[in-house]
């Protein structure tokens, strides 16, 4: 079996190799915690809330995170049209890890100061 293979088939077998995957990336981190702190929240004021990210970043991983099933995307037929991105129960469920990972970086990052 090649190497590659080997990888591969690790990978998709392990969940914390998924779900890194999942929430990985330079954006989506900063994209989950905007929408747990906002809620609700239309696109512009999102990417008011995130510092140095593109239009295309944005919509990229909006997109990526929707697909995921991490956010919902709700379009209301107005006039103008409006659209908001909001946490599903997959990313309210994520909430909490992620709360832990932070006091847990900055415990560290605490001791080594």
């Amino acid at each position: 079996m090649k190497e590659k293979d080997v990888y591969k088939n690790s990978f998709d077998e392990c969940s914390l190799t998924y779900a890194l995957s999942v929430i990985g990336g330079k954006w989506r981190l900063p994209i989950l915690w905007a929408l747990n702190q906002q809620g609700p929240v239309r696109y512009n004021e999102l990417k008011r809330s995130i510092h140095g990210i593109t239009n295309m970043m944005l919509t990229q991983s909006l997109k990526e995170l929707e697909s995921y099933h991490i956010i919902h995307r709700q379009q209301y037929l107005e006039v103008p049209p409006r659209v908001e991105y909001s946490l599903t129960e997959h990313g309210e469920s994520l909430m909490p890890t992620l709360k832990a990972l932070a006091k847990w970086g900055k415990n560290v990052k605490n001791s080594l100061s």
